[in-house]
């Protein structure tokens, strides 16, 4: 026995537990605790280009959600398979309930419940339309069809999408508008090497400047609220690579992490000063072994400005491929770089693509996918 799924729809904004401009992120860690509801969610994206690449969660048999490639939002979200009994699904619209299992929604109660629109295959309005085309059999308007035939023309599908500000139709590609939901999520994140990142924030002219030396974990308290997770720092196998190794492995030190999974930033934070030592930001790749760990923060890497008057000075951004960062950061040859297996410290994982490289340059740490994506920066 399945329960129903009882979804309200929100024309321009949601539906159900699902809201427009959510993020990735969010969206999935949502469905961790709603499996009884969404037994089988299916990721897809494109390999080839997965930091720009739209991603598309499939909640079987119901629901896709589509997202925006650069921001990772939720863009648009297709209800479908509206009969489909395994689970049944329920649609209520301003506390009515426009279908159901038992009572099939026809283009005559569109038009009865949302109004008249502009005539075509499809019943359009604004933040909501509905088609007659069952996923890829096209079912529509078609000539010679009686008015009767019309009018009982059963809904297949009903996608959602935020309402156009001019009145055209927005592409499917296109990034989300700023909305509610996204507001004091981080916009941007602007690296500057051996200084610290400047954050920008959605619906806010706030630019919060954290630095290298200077920004104590209190003002990342004040400023960015507490932290999801604080993780003190045990893993040393680094410090074998020091040039003062005897120091590293004398100092006793036991510096902690501020980790800010739903802003994909963390903090290494000195044990003795209770300032930040190192900052890491992450891009959330999908198909990379970071996946889902952390949000996507937006960064940018700020180069040196080209003279003192140079207000704008040159930036990559983190769905530059690492060839064109590298150059960026240094024109000379190919550094050489470690191997980073991230199923090492577990046992029983797989992962089809579980290793990284780290690149190091002068204050910044990079680690680099197969398709040669920077999933991590590591700035100190």
């Amino acid at each position: 026995m399945f329960a129903t799924l009882d979804l309200d729809i929100r024309p321009g904004s949601g539906i159900g537990m699902f809201e427009l401009g959510t993020s990735l992120w969010a969206v999935i860690d949502i469905l961790r605790g709603l499996q009884h509801l969404f037994p089988q969610v299916e990721v897809k994206f494109d390999p080839e280009d997965s930091a720009t690449t739209p991603v598309i969660l499939h909640l079987r048999p119901h629901l896709d959600l589509l997202f925006s490639g650069y921001h990772q939002r939720l863009h648009t979200i297709c209800v479908r398979k509206l009969r489909e009994p395994h689970p049944p699904v329920m649609l209520r619209y301003k506390d009515t309930i426009i279908s159901s299992s038992a009572e099939p929604l026809v283009r005559v109660h569109v038009s009865r419940t949302f109004g008249p629109t502009y005539p075509g295959d499809e019943l359009k309005y604004p933040g909501i339309w509905f088609s007659f085309d069952d996923d890829n059999v096209n079912e529509g308007f078609k000539g010679g069809i009686t008015h009767l035939e019309q009018r009982t023309q059963e809904v297949k599908r009903i996608f959602i999408r935020q309402k156009s500000v001019d009145g055209e139709e927005r592409d499917a590609l296109d990034e989300v508008l700023p909305c509610p939901i996204m507001h004091g999520d981080i916009s941007s994140a602007v690296i500057k090497i051996h200084d610290g990142v400047d954050f920008s924030f959605f619906s806010s002219t706030l630019l919060l400047q954290v630095r290298i030396g200077e920004t104590t974990a209190q003002d990342l308290t004040i400023d960015l609220g507490p932290p999801s997770r604080v993780h003190h720092k045990e893993d040393e196998r680094m410090t074998i690579h020091s040039p003062n190794l005897q120091a590293s492995e004398d100092d006793g030190s036991t510096d902690y992490f501020y980790n800010y999974f739903h802003h994909g930033v963390d903090f290494l934070i000195s044990d003795q000063t209770h300032v930040v030592r190192k900052i890491i930001i992450h891009s959330n790749m999908p198909g990379s072994p970071l996946f889902q760990r952390y949000k996507r923060c937006p960064w940018q890497l700020e180069g040196k400005p080209e003279d003192d008057e140079d207000d704008s000075p040159p930036r990559k951004h983190f769905y530059d491929k690492f060839e064109t960062i590298r150059r960026f950061l240094s024109p000379g040859e190919m550094l050489p770089s470690m191997l980073l297996d991230r199923t090492d410290e577990y046992d029983n994982i797989t992962l089809p693509n579980s290793s990284t490289r780290l690149y190091g340059y002068d204050g910044v740490i990079l680690e680099v996918n197969e398709a040669s994506q920077v999933v991590t920066v590591m700035l100190f």
